[in-house]
C-alpha cells in the first residue's frame, strides 16, 4: 500500500440498554465488513462541525459526541446519553483507504431500533449471547472490554485478547508508554 495522508475517521457506540448490548448487521453490499454484525456508527463529515460556530479561533470541541449522535439516530432510531470513550484503532479497507476509529459507548436514551439500509438485522446481546454472531473482528473484545468496566474493573489498556486491567498479572511484564 502507498503511504498516504487521507485517512477516513469513523466513531462507533456500544449502545447499552437493560444490561445489554445492540449490534446490528451489516448489508452483503457493503464495501467493508458485509454480512458481519458490528455496531453503529459512522464517518466524520464536515457537516459535523463546519456550520457550528468554533470554540476557538480555528477550532471545535466535542465533535465526535455530535457525529455519534447524528449516526445512531441515522443507522438505528436511537437517542444515545452519557457519551464515554473505551479504544481506538486503525484498520485498512478492501478499497486501501485507512481508517481510524474511535469507539465509544454510551446509555441507551429513548427511540425503537429502526434500521437504515445499510443494515439489515439487529439484535440486543449479553457478552455471552454475543459469541453466537459473526462479529467483525475485534467487536467482540471491545464488548468484552466495557463488561469488565461496567463490572467495575478498571481496564487501563487493550491488547490483541486480553485488556490490561488495574491488577492484570501482564502488567508486570510490559512496559507502557503515552
Amino acid at each position: 500500500m502507498k503511504n498516504t495522508k487521507f485517512h477516513y475517521v469513523v466513531a462507533t457506540a456500544i449502545i447499552i440498554k437493560d444490561g445489554k448490548f445492540l449490534i446490528t448487521k451489516r448489508a452483503p453490499w457493503e464495501k467493508a465488513f458485509p454480512n458481519e454484525w458490528t455496531v453503529p456508527g459512522g464517518k466524520l463529515e464536515t457537516n459535523d462541525y463546519i456550520k457550528l460556530p468554533k470554540d476557538g479561533v480555528n477550532q471545535w470541541y466535542n465533535i465526535t459526541e455530535k457525529l455519534l449522535k447524528r449516526e445512531v439516530m441515522e443507522e438505528v432510531g436511537l437517542k444515545i446519553k452519557n457519551i464515554r470513550y473505551l479504544c481506538d484503532l486503525v484498520f485498512i479497507r478492501p478499497d486501501n483507504i485507512p481508517v481510524v476509529t474511535l469507539s465509544y459507548y454510551a446509555d441507551w436514551a429513548g427511540g425503537k431500533v429502526k434500521l437504515a439500509k445499510d443494515q439489515v438485522d439487529f439484535v440486543w446481546v449479553s457478552l455471552k449471547e454475543a459469541k453466537n454472531y459473526k462479529l467483525i473482528e475485534g467487536i467482540y473484545d471491545e464488548l468484552r472490554m466495557l463488561d469488565k468496566i461496567l463490572k467495575g474493573k478498571k481496564v487501563i489498556r487493550w491488547m490483541k485478547g486480553k485488556e490490561l486491567t488495574k491488577h492484570s498479572n501482564i502488567l508486570k511484564n510490559i512496559r507502557i508508554s503515552f
